[in-house]
């Protein structure tokens, strides 16, 4: 019986030309031949499947090709090509650090090194897993890194370029290797199957490009298996019973139910998902991605993002025609909520239970409850000649009471979640509301809103230079002082009871402050300060006036010289003097 070969080995490219999805990479590397611009040492990280080891060898086997094509690629046919299509090249040496990871190892690696290549130009050194080294193989393999010999090429590669030394970083050409598009894979698979005299169709290629995450041999080692699984002919359900997958149709029932409010059939739907196995973690993920796919469908720009096959987008575009934006967002959220909470749930069934009815319930609680509401608000009521609201056919608000204020139509689309209600325009703005039977004139409203503001600016008017005794002003003064002790201003507090303010005839008050720090920190709060002060004694006329005293002017707080303080003990004892003659004394 003839050996079965896996297709990640089987197709595996064996030229720069068959690489897929890296054309950036495999263009800089066959410039860098033709040009013989070729690093000493070059590091490929990635994901895994994206073919750095296979970018690794095939760069080892064309700076070894004899007769390059036109192309910059390797003939196949010479000496140094066939060795290495047979495994048996001298000149190429792969190591694994994943298990060869001591200084012993490296050190092996550093002697082999000194020997020229026995045929071709290049001995290449490929050291897969690289991260695995330790610190101390790191350390010894740093000089040879970065004073190799000419014919000696070091290719490492690796999927965790942030565990690698920066002095081994700086020593290397790096080159980022990219996921795999879900289209790239689906296309290959669907020229592998080709091959295979395989029957496949695209959707199912599709599901098993989505699985792999961007990985193609992972991707070519689930289509084996399938094949395996299904025979020649391989269709969605077979690739999506094989994968443990979860059907589309689930995530579109879902919507459907949604819509249609229905949360007994969101809730079936959601029983018969776990009882086929299937985690419900990775359900509620799977219907944020669906929404979101939902969502960019409905835009000829975005559509481009949607990877699925064609007849899986069909029914993505159907189905995003029924969704209003703002309602795929809402779900979006709740989505995401309930996935950010998933871990932490004690009943984590009843978590996403609990988020399903959510989804059921948005429309439905908007479009039965707040919906008619807002209609009525937001419908004119007609005025006759007179200008009284004509209320024939006018529907009263139950959910009101007689005073209560209707609701406000600019906040109705947030009571509602994802509906959106639009804004009635000023022509159709209600110029009067009915509440309960009673109505109420917006203009009669007004009315008494303006005569009740004319009263109070009557009533202040009156008040606007009401005089105040000292008594009440030390009173008003001290009370805000002792205010500001309690919010923590001490400094503030204290300016305010120790300088006592002189008031005038015409309501000035006149403050002195030491400096100017403590008048910056009082025009602060002159705003508030003020207010209260005014407030409290009912005169809207008092002004405040600061005045920051001087060094030389302030005789209180001025240093006297030794003479001016003899002078002013010899003024009050004139014995004092008598008592400097007699002493001979003298004043420094």
């Amino acid at each position: 019986m003839e050996k079965f070969i896996v297709s990640a080995r089987k197709y595996r490219p064996a030229t720069f030309d068959t690489v897929v999805g890296q054309a950036s990479i495999t263009t800089t590397l066959k410039n860098a031949i033709k040009n013989n611009h070729l690093a000493q040492a070059f590091l490929f990280c990635g994901p895994r499947g994206v073919g750095k080891t296979t970018c690794a060898r095939i760069l080892a086997k064309t700076i070894n090709c004899q007769n390059l094509t036109a192309n910059t690629e390797a003939c196949d046919a010479c000496d140094s090509c066939l060795s290495f299509n047979n495994s048996q090249s001298l000149n190429i040496y792969e190591l694994d650090a994943a298990s060869n990871n001591s200084v012993d190892d490296i050190r092996s690696l550093v002697e082999q090194v000194r020997f020229a290549p026995h045929m071709g130009s290049y001995k290449v050194y490929i050291i897969d897993e690289v991260h695995m080294l330790s610190s101390n193989a790191f350390n010894a393999f740093l000089k040879t890194l970065e004073e190799p010999p000419p014919y000696a090429i070091f290719i490492l590669a690796t999927t965790e370029k942030h565990k690698i030394i920066p002095t081994i970083l700086s020593r290397c050409q790096i080159f980022d290797f990219n996921r795999i598009r879900v289209d790239d894979i689906a296309n290959l698979l669907a020229e592998i199957a080709v091959k295979e005299e395989v029957v496949a169709e695209a959707e199912a290629l599709h599901v098993i490009a989505q699985k792999a995450d961007g990985a193609l041999r992972d991707a070519l080692s689930m289509f084996d298996q399938i094949v395996s699984f299904a025979g020649k002919e391989v269709t969605y359900a077979h690739a999506i019973e094989n994968l443990n997958i979860l059907d589309y149709d689930y995530y579109f029932k879902v919507g459907e139910s949604i819509l249609n409010g229905d949360y007994a059939t969101q809730l079936m739907l959601f029983e018969d998902i776990l009882a086929h196995g299937f985690d419900a973690h990775n359900f509620i993920n799977g219907l944020s991605k669906h929404f979101r796919d939902v969502l960019i469908c409905r835009d000829e720009v975005t559509l481009s993002l949607l990877e699925v096959g064609a007849g899986i987008k069909e029914k993505y575009k159907q189905q995003s025609k029924q969704f209003d934006p703002g309602l795929l967002i809402r779900l979006l959220e709740i989505a995401n909520d309930c996935d950010i909470k998933y871990k932490s749930a004690k009943n984590q069934r009843l978590h996403v239970e609990l988020a399903l009815i959510k989804m059921c319930s948005i429309l439905k609680v908007g479009t039965e409850i707040n919906q008619p509401m807002i209609q009525q608000v937001a419908k004119p009521v007609p005025v006759s000649n007179s200008g009284v609201a004509d209320n024939k056919g006018a529907a009263p608000l139950q959910s009101q009471a007689v005073n209560t204020p209707p609701v406000p139509v600019q906040d109705a689309p947030e009571k509602l979640g994802a509906v959106a209600v639009p804004r009635p325009t000023p022509a159709t703005s209600p110029s009067n509301l009915h509440a309960g039977g009673t109505t109420i004139s917006i203009k009669n409203f007004l009315g008494k809103k303006e005569e009740k503001k004319s009263e109070e600016q009557d009533e202040t008017e009156g008040a606007e230079a009401k005089p105040f005794t000292d008594e009440a002003f030390s009173e008003v003064w001290n009370t805000y002082a002792n205010m500001l002790k309690d919010e923590g201003k001490l400094v503030l507090s204290t300016a305010m009871l120790r300088e006592k303010p002189t008031v005038s005839s015409d309501f000035k008050i006149h403050f002195v402050v030491e400096n100017s720090f403590l008048e910056t920190e009082f025009k602060r709060i002159m705003s508030e300060m003020m207010g209260f002060i005014k407030n409290a004694l009912l005169n809207r006329t008092i002004q405040l006036e600061f005045e920051v005293l001087k060094d030389d002017s302030d005789e209180r707080h001025r240093k006297y010289t030794s003479n001016e303080k003899y002078q002013h003990m010899a003024d009050k004892n004139p014995v004092l003097n008598d008592l400097k003659n007699q002493l001979g004394l003298q004043i420094d």
